[in-house]
């Protein structure tokens, strides 16, 4: 199967470059300012469709004219939207984003508390489609739903873990697969040998610990592998954490092995970090090209 069902948060990013972050109480003129759709579910379902992927993604967007935005990026990029709230009309979720020289970044959002997110019937035959199901743990209900019903499916449920959130543990339940930030500490958990011990408690077997420019962790039933991760000139390194799980999500739809879809994953998402923005990338990465060349 070759279709990818993405769980979670969508919001506006509004990124601005400067050339240092501001301290307190000082402004900073930015060099340039875009708008993108975001969110770490709407980025991985965009990278993932770009790669060749037929994407859904479950989110709350609602109907006020600015989430005309997001909904626009989704049609460009062919990403079919399950919307958890179409009816809301308040502002939907923005987040504001500076880069500096460096291509570090400081964000500033209100992520999906501000969001309400119905609890709605799950599309089980969407689902059954299905061949991989990510969540990311905002939405957290929908999140929940989604994975156990793909979980009574048999379809692979993986979560973008970037950080402990309130219900993590009952999705955890639920979950096949775990991409973890380095910031992502369950409670009682201080370094990363920790969470791999506690993620393997809930008998997650295929996790992934990635920190930047740093090695990734990978550990793949007891088997521990340190991944090198390719260098490249950092220009932005937005999103390149949800680049690397869309990119997993179609390598491991092509039926590679766990510790290889990483590999090749982690390519991608070090090339995303070569240009500004969250979707440069794609245009040194032709659509549909990882169809041609999966397993090379």
């Amino acid at each position: 199967m070759n279709q990818a069902i993405f769980v979670g948060l969508s919001t506006i990013d509004i990124v601005y470059r400067v050339d240092a972050f501001p301290a307190a109480n000082t402004k900073v003129a930015a060099s340039s300012q875009s708008v993108f759709a975001g969110g770490p579910a709407t980025n991985a379902a965009i990278a993932c469709a770009h790669l060749g992927c037929h994407a859904a993604l479950v989110s709350a967007v609602g109907r006020h004219p600015l989430a005309g935005l997001i909904r626009q990026e989704l049609d460009r990029h062919a990403v079919r939207l399950i919307d958890l709230n179409p009816d809301f009309d308040d502002v939907p979720v923005l987040s504001s984003v500076s880069v500096d020289r460096s291509g570090n970044r400081n964000v500033v959002s209100a992520n999906a508390l501000r969001f309400p997110a119905p609890s709605l019937p799950v599309d089980r035959d969407l689902c059954r489609q299905a061949g991989i199901l990510l969540v990311d743990g905002h939405s957290m209900p929908a999140c929940r739903q989604w994975a156990a019903a793909a979980q009574a499916l048999g379809i692979p449920v993986v979560l973008d873990a970037g950080s402990w959130k309130n219900g993590t543990e009952e999705l955890l339940k639920c979950v096949d697969v775990a991409i973890c930030s380095a910031d992502f500490r369950p409670p009682g958990c201080g370094n990363a040998d920790d969470v791999l011990r506690c993620l393997g408690n809930y008998g997650i077997r295929k996790i992934a610990i990635s920190g930047g420019s740093a090695p990734i962790s990978v550990l793949e039933d007891r088997r521990l592998v340190s991944l090198p991760v390719p260098q490249v000139h950092v220009v932005d390194t937005m999103g390149a954490g949800d680049v690397l799980h869309g990119a997993y999500c179609w390598f491991a739809l092509q039926g590679l092995g766990f510790v290889d879809a990483v590999a090749k994953a982690a390519a991608i998402a070090s090339e995303s970090c070569r240009h500004a923005g969250t979707r440069a990338w794609m245009r040194d990465q032709p659509a549909g090209s990882q169809a041609r060349g999966a397993a090379g």
